[in-house]
């Protein structure tokens, strides 16, 4: 019974571990961010596009 129990003790250990777990939720939040990032940048970029192209046809030439 005793090597049996020595056995299953690191499966045991494994199952209780929840390191990583932790990280992955970690990477879901740091994912989340950079969509939203994702997302800022490209709806700025457009308007700023924009802006430059009308300044760019104001000044003359």
């Amino acid at each position: 019974m005793k090597t049996l129990q020595s056995l299953t003790a690191p499966f045991r250990r494994f199952l209780r571990d929840e390191k990583g777990a932790t990280a992955i939720e970690y990477a879901m939040i740091a994912a989340g961010v950079g969509v939203a990032v994702a997302a800022t940048v490209m709806a700025l970029g457009t308007k700023l596009n924009g802006m430059l192209d009308s300044v760019k046809s104001a000044w003359p030439a």
